[in-house]
């Protein structure tokens, strides 16, 4: 089995939290607390001097994780262009070998925005002034929103991150970005975009804890209509941010599925027994609850906590990859009946038990 399929860009999860427990003995100045010591993430929204909501701190992005695979999941088929629809289903039977944040160390480039990369981008840490933000990224990416003004450049050099320009309406923050290069993807599915891709990000402060924040994604090269999704930013107290350096990572040689692999065709009746709801047992690094499977022709898809319609990727009979957890194996009872899937990932194994068909 390839390498690929053992070890995924997003499996990787687990292995970037250990290295914040250095950071624990040190609590950020100026965090409210509770009785115990512990942040009060409930605590009224913090303000700047000129009264404006204050968006300092270290965030962390919590988009649906259908999304990390497939943005469009809230789409119909027919509101994405064929081609782009092929290539993502090209790129997921590769099982992204061909990822431009793999291969190469790439930046994430709208993937940190989205909340779809790795968590070090979809942590950042916010440094807020009144006429500019930055935003910095355990990965080294960067982003500065402009407030001074001015207007998003007619003809800008494309670049990993775009450029950004932010105003206020009222007590929420509108941040548009444009200027991004097309080579970067969407999601780790491989949905592709195009250099006329434009973001709107709406935050607003509803705690000192949290933020709301609604992004609609417009690129009428690639999708007849806007995507809009929840990424909402849960503070990270008593932290700093750890740099992550792709270069330094082991040299996984992402190679796709294997010439044998690429020949699996799972027997429709086989597919057939796979299809239902399971519930995941334990935790687990994206709060997976269930996983529903289902079947269109030959092809097998999965939904997470209701919602992605991601492909699962024959590797054999028994063993498909959604790219979400490493690959997933299914296992019977003495009967042939399904009764759990088991999704290995680089970090831990997770079990996810098939519900019993009701009884007619």
């Amino acid at each position: 089995m390839s390498i690929t399929t053992i070890v995924t860009g997003i499996a990787l999860l687990a292995c970037s939290v250990a290295a914040h427990a250095q950071w624990l003995t040190d609590r950020t100045p100026g965090i409210p607390r509770l009785a115990d010591g512990k942040p009060n993430l409930s605590a009224p929204t913090p303000r700047t001097a000129d009264g404006k909501p204050d968006f300092s701190g270290i965030w962390i992005a919590s988009p649906h994780p259908a999304y990390l695979i497939n943005i469009a999941a809230d789409l119909e088929a027919a509101d994405v262009q064929p081609w782009a629809t092929e290539l993502f289903v090209a790129r997921m039977n590769d099982i992204g070998k061909d990822d431009p944040a793999s291969i190469g160390c790439a930046p994430f480039g709208p993937r940190s925005i989205l909340g779809t990369g790795l968590p070090e981008s979809a942590r950042a840490k916010i440094v807020q002034t009144p006429t500019l933000l930055v935003i910095l990224q355990e990965d080294l990416a960067y982003r500065q929103v402009l407030m001074d003004g001015r207007k998003l450049p007619p003809n800008p050099n494309t670049s990993f991150m775009g450029y950004s320009i932010g105003r206020w309406e009222g007590e929420e923050l509108v941040v548009e970005s444009e200027g991004f290069k097309d080579s970067t993807w969407l999601d780790f599915g491989g949905h592709p975009h195009s250099e006329a891709l434009h973001l709107t990000e709406r935050y607003r402060r509803v705690d000192f804890g949290h933020i709301q924040r609604r992004i609609t994604l417009t690129d009428a090269k690639v999708f007849a209509k806007p995507i809009t999704l929840s990424s909402d930013l849960t503070l990270v107290p008593d932290t700093e941010l750890l740099e992550y350096v792709c270069a330094e990572t082991p040299p996984y040689h992402l190679v796709g599925r294997t010439e044998e692999e690429q020949k699996v065709r799972v027997p429709p009746e086989i597919l057939a027994k796979y299809v239902g709801i399971y519930d995941f047992e334990g935790l687990n690094p994206f709060n997976f609850r269930t996983l529903t499977l289902s079947l269109s022709g030959s092809q097998l898809f999965a939904d997470f906590n209701g919602k992605g319609h991601v492909p699962m990727v024959a590797m054999s009979n028994t063993m498909f990859s959604p790219r979400l957890l490493g690959t997933y194996e299914f296992f019977t009872d003495e009967h042939g009946a399904v009764t759990h899937v088991v999704a290995h990932a680089p970090a831990a194994d997770f079990k996810i038990v098939k519900r019993r068909e009701a009884a007619r």
